[in-house]
C-alpha cells in the first residue's frame, strides 16, 4: 500500500490512545481549572499561552504518517483520515502540502542544532533582560514581585552580561536591554545561532513537533511537551521573580552557586533533549521519503 509502513492492531492503538489521553489530562487539569476561574499561573500556563496548541488538541492522539490502525473508523480519528483495507490511515497529501515549506526549514535547523556542542554560559539572563529598566508594575508577571530591587536587578544583568542567541526570547527584551546582548539574533539567523544548550531552544522541540502533527506520532509531541514543562520550571526559578509562594525555590543566578546550578541543569536538559530531537529528525526524514501520491482510499 503506497505510503503505509505498518499496521497496528486495534487493541494496541486503542491502549496507546487511552494512555496518551490520561497523560495529557494529568498535565492539563490545573490549567483547565484555572481557566474556569480566570486564575493565572506564571509557570504552568505558559505552555498554553506562549505555545498555540490547546489542551484539547494536545489530547487528540495520532499514530503518525504511514500507519494503518486496524479496525478504525476514519470518523473517530479526525480530519484527513481515510478508510483503507483493514482499517484507517492518514491521507498525508493535504497535510504535507500545507507543511512543505515548514518541513524544508525545520529539518536543517534541527540537524544544525544536533551537530553543535551545548553552550551553557547564558545563566538565564534572558528573563532578567525582559524586566531590565522597568518598574515593578511594568513587568509581564506584575502580580508576582521581583526578588531584588529594580536597581539590583539591573546590576545583575550588567555584571553577568547577556549572551542570548534565541530570537524568540530576545524579541521580548526591554528596549534598554537589547543592546546589552552579545548576540543580536533575528528570525533569519535562527539556523545559524540556535544551539542545544538553550533552554528555550529545547522547549521549542515541543512546538516543532506539534506543528508537524498529525504527521508525527502523538507520543513524540507529548514527550516533548513533558520536557518543555520541566524546562519552563527551571526557566522561572532562575528568573528575577519571587515564585516561592507557588513552591518554586529560586535558582539565584546572581550568585556563583546559582550560576553553577543553572549551567548543570542546562547540560542535563541538553542531554535529555537530544534523543527527542533525533526522533523528530528521523520523523522528518521519513516524511520526506513518503510516496507523494499518498494512501489509496478503499471503496
Amino acid at each position: 500500500m503506497a505510503g503505509v509502513s505498518n499496521v497496528v492492531a486495534e487493541s494496541v492503538w486503542r491502549d496507546r490512545r487511552a494512555a496518551h489521553e490520561r497523560r495529557v489530562d494529568g498535565w492539563t487539569a490545573g490549567h483547565r481549572a484555572r481557566r474556569a476561574t480566570a486564575t493565572k499561573h506564571p509557570v504552568e500556563d505558559f505552555m498554553f499561552v506562549y505555545y498555540s496548541l490547546r489542551p484539547s488538541q494536545l489530547r487528540r492522539w495520532h499514530p503518525g504518517a504511514g500507519v494503518v490502525l486496524a479496525g478504525a473508523d476514519p470518523a473517530e480519528l479526525g480530519a484527513h483520515y481515510v478508510a483503507v483495507p483493514g482499517g484507517a490511515t492518514l491521507d498525508t497529501r493535504p497535510v504535507l502540502a500545507k507543511r512543505a515549506e515548514f518541513l524544508a526549514w525545520i529539518g536543517p535547523l534541527l540537524e544544525r542544532m544536533a551537530g553543535r556542542a551545548p553552550y551553557v554560559g547564558c545563566f538565564g539572563m534572558h528573563e532578567w533582560a525582559m524586566v531590565y529598566g522597568l518598574a515593578p508594575n511594568e513587568v509581564r508577571h506584575e502580580q508576582w514581585p521581583l526578588r531584588l530591587t529594580p536597581e539590583r536587578t539591573a546590576e545583575v544583568v550588567e555584571q553577568t552580561g547577556v549572551r542570548c542567541a534565541h530570537f524568540d526570547a530576545h524579541r521580548f527584551f526591554t528596549p534598554a536591554a537589547v543592546p546589552l546582548n552579545q548576540f543580536q539574533p533575528t528570525r533569519e539567523r535562527e539556523i545559524e545561532l540556535e544551539q542545544p544548550g538553550c533552554l528555550h531552544g529545547n522547549m521549542d522541540l515541543y512546538k516543532w513537533a506539534y506543528k508537524l502533527s498529525p504527521l508525527v506520532d502523538s507520543e513524540l509531541v507529548a514527550d516533548s511537551f513533558g520536557l518543555a514543562r520541566e524546562i519552563r520550571e527551571l526557566d522561572m526559578r532562575a528568573s528575577p521573580y519571587d515564585l516561592a509562594p507557588l513552591g518554586y525555590e529560586p535558582v539565584r543566578v546572581e550568585t556563583p552557586e546559582g550560576r553553577a546550578y543553572y549551567a548543570r541543569a542546562q547540560r542535563d536538559f541538553a542531554v535529555r533533549a537530544a534523543p527527542l530531537r533525533a526522533r523528530l529528525i528521523d520523523a522528518i526524514d521519513r516524511l520526506n521519503r513518503l510516496d507523494p501520491t499518498g494512501p489509496r482510499e478503499s471503496r
